[in-house]
């Protein structure tokens, strides 16, 4: 794992990078919200929204699990299993 603590130069590097993908998915969300009012839309654009939607999950899920190291580990049941 590369780190080098709080504070130092790869620590910035990742907020930023995590900072830029968490805002991206809020844009993103904003968009999702809109499409999802117009009766309009068809299903290459819902099934684009739902592809951007994944991977904005994704970075999501990613920045929470290198946050939530400092947090207690919760075993999700996969949605296949519930």
């Amino acid at each position: 794992m590369l780190t080098d603590g709080n504070g130092g130069f790869v620590s910035r590097v990742a907020d930023q990078i995590e900072c830029v993908q968490l805002g991206m998915g809020a844009e993103l969300l904003g968009h999702a919200e809109a499409l999802l009012d117009e009766p309009r839309a068809d299903s290459s654009e819902l099934r684009f929204l739902s592809s951007r939607l994944v991977e904005a999950l994704r970075d999501a899920l990613r920045v929470a699990e290198s946050r939530g190291d400092r947090l207690p580990r919760c075993d999700a049941v996969p949605p296949s299993e519930a």
